[in-house]
C-alpha cells in the first residue's frame, strides 16, 4: 500500500473525477455553490435530506467516473480532529488497488494548516510492514491537491513528513522479528543515522564493564548477542545550552529470563523495545526537520534470553550508580536496564530534563488499558507540558503517584534495593519508583510506562493495527510548543 501526494494546479474548477469537499457542520453544503454545477449541487441538496448527517464523511456517486466526498468540518476543530478525520477517509479508500483522488484547497476553512494535518491523518493510516510478505498489497492511491488556496507551505510539508519518516521508522523497528532485530544488529542500524546528522555512539559490553553497568548487563547475560548503550545527539543550536534528554527500554525480545513468561502471547515480546525505538524515530524527526534544540537519546539494547549464563533470581548486582540491587525477578528487567542509562544520561550530559519511555509493567494496562499511557514524574511543570502535549495529537497519558511510602516496598533486606515488591499491588509505581532512585541530582524526570500504548491487536485511530510509534509525535510536540 502506498500513499502518493501531489500538489498541483490553482484552479478551483471540480475535476471530472472523484473529488473531495469540505463544508461546514451537518454537511451545510451553502459554501460550496461556486465549486458544484447547479445541477451537481441541487443533486447532492436533495440526497443529503435522506442520509445520517452525524457522520462525518459522506460520498455521492455522480455518474461512473465522478464520485464526491464531502468532509463535514465542526467549529473550532483540533488538529487531532482533523488527522482523525484523514485517517478516516483513508479508512474508505483502502480498499481500492489503484484509485487517484483530488482534494480541492479552496474548499478548506478554519483551521490554519487543516490540509496538512488531514493528508498527515492520511499517511499514518497508511502504513504496512509487509517487509516478510512473499505477496505484497500492491495498492497504489494517488491524492492531487489541487486550488488556489490552503495548500500547506513548504515547511509546514517538511515538518509532517519528517513526523511520518520519524514515526514509520518507530514502527518498522517494533515490527521486526526478535531473531532479525537482536542488539547487534539493532546497534547497527542506529549507526545508519548518521546521515541524517545525528551523533551516534555506541557503548559495547567491554565499555560497559569498564564503565560498572552491572544492571544493564545482568539482563543480557542469559543471550549470545552482545548488549549495548546507545547515544544519538542531535545539536541544532550552537551554543552549550543543556539538551533535552530521552530515554529508551531496548529489550529486544524478552523470555523473561529464569522467571519465564507463559508460552502464549511470549510472540509479542519483540515489541519490549518499542520506548527506545519511540527514541529512536523521536530523534530521526528533530534531525530532519532541523530542529532548535539540542537533544540527545540514550538507549539500552539488550535480549533477555535463557542459559547457563543467564542472570538468576536472588543474584544481587552493582550498578553504574553505586547502589546494588537484588534481582527478585529477572522479568522485572527493563528498569535494570533503565537504572544504568538514566544514572549515564544524567550524569553525561547533565539535561534541562530526562523522559524515559518503556514497555515496562503489564500492570499499567491493567490499571488502564489501551487508551492511556502511565505518567510517573518529579516535576509538576514538566508533567503539564506532557499532558499538554499529549491532548493535542491524541496520544494521551495519565498521571499516576509517586510517593517515599512506596520505598519500603522495594527495600532489601540484602542489597539497598529489590527490582519487585512481593507484597503485591502498586506494580506500575514500585517500578517507578524503583527507577527514581537512579536520578541522583534531582533532575525534571519523567517516566512514560507506555506497555499498552506500543502495539495495538486492533489498530487506532491513526494506526492500522500493530506498532504504534507511540511517543514520537507526543514528544516532537513538547519540544515543538515548549522549547524551541
Amino acid at each position: 500500500m502506498s500513499v502518493k501526494i501531489n500538489y498541483s494546479g490553482n484552479s478551483s474548477k471540480l475535476p471530472a473525477k472523484s473529488t473531495l469537499l469540505f463544508c461546514g457542520e451537518k454537511f451545510n453544503i451553502k459554501t460550496l455553490k461556486k465549486n458544484l454545477s447547479s445541477t451537481e449541487f441541487n443533486y447532492i441538496e436533495d440526497l443529503l435530506k435522506t442520509v445520517d448527517l452525524k457522520k462525518k464523511i459522506l460520498f455521492f456517486n455522480i455518474n461512473s467516473k465522478k464520485k464526491i466526498f464531502l468532509i463535514s468540518i465542526k467549529k473550532e476543530i483540533q488538529s487531532c480532529d482533523i488527522e482523525n478525520l484523514g485517517a478516516e477517509f483513508f479508512g474508505q479508500i483502502k480498499h481500492e488497488k489503484k484509485a487517484e483522488y483530488f482534494i480541492l484547497s479552496d474548499s478548506v476553512f478554519g483551521h490554519k494548516d487543516f490540509l496538512g494535518h488531514f493528508l498527515h491523518g492520511i499517511i499514518l493510516k497508511s502504513y504496512k510492514f509487509q517487509k516478510y510478505k512473499s505477496k505484497k498489497n500492491s495498492n497504489n492511491i494517488i491524492i492531487n491537491v489541487v486550488g488556489a488556496k490552503n495548500k500547506p507551505s513548504v515547511q509546514s510539508q517538511l515538518k509532517f513528513k519528517s513526523l511520518e519518516e520519524g514515526t514509520f521508522f518507530t514502527r518498522d523497528l517494533v515490527s521486526e522479528p526478535g531473531n532479525v532485530l537482536h542488539p547487534d544488529e539493532y546497534a547497527k542500524r542506529l549507526v545508519l543515522l548518521k546521515k541524517d546528522g545525528l551523533k551516534v555512539s555506541i557503548l559495547d559490553e567491554k565499555k560497559l564493564k569498564k564503565l560498572g553497568m552491572h544492571s544493564l548487563l545482568g539482563v543480557g547475560r542469559g543471550s549470545v548477542r552482545g548488549s549495548y548503550l546507545v547515544t544519538i545527539e542531535w545539536n541544532g543550536i550552537k551554543n552549550n545550552s543543556k539538551p533535552l534528554a530521552f530515554v529508551g527500554k531496548g529489550v529486544t525480545f524478552d523470555t523473561g529470563g529464569y522467571s519465564l513468561k507463559p508460552a502464549r502471547f511470549m510472540e509479542d515480546m519483540t515489541y519490549d523495545m518499542a520506548g527506545s525505538a519511540a527514541v529512536v524515530g523521536l530523534m530521526k524527526t528533530l534531525a530532519l526537520r532541523k530542529a532548535k534544540i539540542n537533544a540527545v537519546g540514550v538507549v539500552g539494547l539488550v535480549e533477555n534470553m535463557v542459559s547457563g549464563n543467564a542472570q538468576r533470581p536472588g543474584d544481587i548486582v552493582k550498578s553504574f550508580s553505586g547502589k546494588t540491587i537484588e534481582v527478585l525477578n529477572t522479568d522485572a528487567e527493563g528498569r535494570l536496564v533503565l537504572a544504568d542509562a538514566l544514572t549515564y544520561t544524567e550524569k553525561k550530559y547533565k539535561p534541562s530534563f530526562i523522559i524515559d519511555l518503556a514497555t515496562l509493567t503489564g500492570a499499567i494496562i491493567v490499571s488502564l488499558g489501551s487508551e492511556y499511557a502511565g505518567l510517573f514524574s518529579n516535576d509538576d511543570k514538566l508533567t503539564k507540558q506532557i499532558i499538554k502535549a499529549g491532548e493535542k495529537v491524541d496520544e494521551k497519558l495519565w498521571r499516576m503517584p509517586l510517593h517515599k511510602n512506596y520505598d519500603k516496598l522495594i527495600d532489601s533486606k540484602n542489597a539497598d534495593m529489590q527490582n519487585i515488591n512481593y507484597v503485591g499491588g502498586a506494580g506500575s509505581t514500585t517500578a517507578a519508583q524503583f527507577l527514581q532512585r537512579f536520578i541522583l541530582n534531582k533532575t525534571p524526570w519523567a517516566h512514560l510506562d507506555i506497555a499498552g500504548m506500543a502495539f495495538s491487536k486492533y489498530g487506532g485511530s491513526l494506526n492500522p493495527g500493530g506498532a504504534t510509534g507511540f511517543g514520537v509525535r507526543l514528544l516532537n510536540k513538547l519540544i515543538e510548543d515548549n522549547y524551541e
